[in-house]
């Protein structure tokens, strides 16, 4: 019966997160195609490169929202006789994916403003007209939200992916702050701060890119808990007062999951069983504590007052 409602509450957090996931992916694809439209459509009309450059950042959002959602649902697939521990890195595949993307716009965005800046005529180079300015701040306004909106989701189901959609939001938050500058510069008698703002765009891209794709890494390679964690579960497990200490204590990421692996020492008279009892609490008493624990192993270790 206990197996039953752990399974039930297992398949309704994975049916929730998959809701979650798509809903807020359903309206972050909608207003990344609407805002590349505006952008792009505004850095044509208006002669600014910057705006078109920020167009094809939102527009990249788009495939990046995507291939979020294809990670997602792959991580929520049971365990199966294959992938006995879940498929809960894939998540982790689909924030790299998104890293490399994300760093490959930024390279031909770079690539581009460092051209027209070291071409040296900037007589050439074409003032842009306000409305590149009006869509540069709608940008701001409207990434800025999706950050926050994302963000808010991808803490409350725990998803490495949205989290590195959220980013992807603020990146090109910011990258609409430089294009709005470069845009204004230009506006002002320098057009080739129009260029200048491409390049800083390209930065703020480049930083997003790295600092999903060493996250993503981190938990691809059982990268341990931080030490509060690490702590709470000690004195988690030490709350038992039937356990006498504790010999190991490893925990490791494995997606966005938890897996501990804890060798306690309990009295050396006590029967298999009752020692057995006493693991089984530790590791009961870890799963409802921690709610991001997904695999715990207790090994029991003998402990003796008087050793001889």
């Amino acid at each position: 019966m206990e197996e039953n409602k752990m399974c039930s509450k297992a398949s309704s957090e994975k049916d929730d997160f998959q809701k979650i996931a798509n809903k807020v992916s359903f309206y972050t694809i909608i207003w990344n195609v609407v805002l590349s439209v505006v952008k792009f459509l505004a850095g044509v009309i208006a002669h600014s490169n910057a705006m078109i450059s920020d167009a094809v950042h939102s527009a990249s959002d788009v495939f990046s929202t995507i291939v979020v959602i294809i990670g997602i649902r792959l991580a929520s697939k049971e365990a199966d006789k294959e992938h006995p521990y879940g498929h809960e890195r894939l998540e982790c595949v689909a924030a790299i994916i998104l890293a490399v993307v994300l760093f490959i716009t930024g390279l031909g965005i770079g690539f581009e403003a460092l051209k027209n800046i070291f071409a040296g005529d900037y007589s050439k180079i074409q003032v842009p007209g306000i409305l590149a300015l009006a869509a540069a701040i709608l940008s701001i306004v409207v990434k800025e939200a999706m950050y926050w909106y994302t963000r808010h989701y991808a803490k409350k189901i725990d998803s490495a992916a949205l989290m590195a959609d959220a980013w992807h939001h603020r990146s090109d938050a910011l990258s609409s702050v430089g294009a709005l500058v470069g845009i204004g510069g230009a506006r002002m008698g320098y057009p080739v701060m129009d260029s200048v703002a491409s390049l800083v765009i390209f930065v703020f891209i480049v930083k997003a890119a790295y600092e999903i794709f060493k996250d993503a890494m981190d938990k691809m390679v059982d990268h341990s808990c931080d030490e509060e964690t690490e702590k709470q579960i000690y004195d988690c497990v030490m709350e038992n007062e039937q356990v006498r200490g504790i010999d190991l204590l490893q925990t490791r990421i494995f997606g966005n999951k938890i897996y501990v692996d804890v060798e306690i020492l309990v009295d050396a008279s006590y029967t298999l069983g009752e020692a057995h009892r006493i693991a089984e609490s530790v590791h009961d008493h870890i799963e409802q504590k921690f709610s991001k624990v997904k695999h715990i192993m207790v090994h029991v270790n003998p402990w003796e007052e008087n050793p001889s």
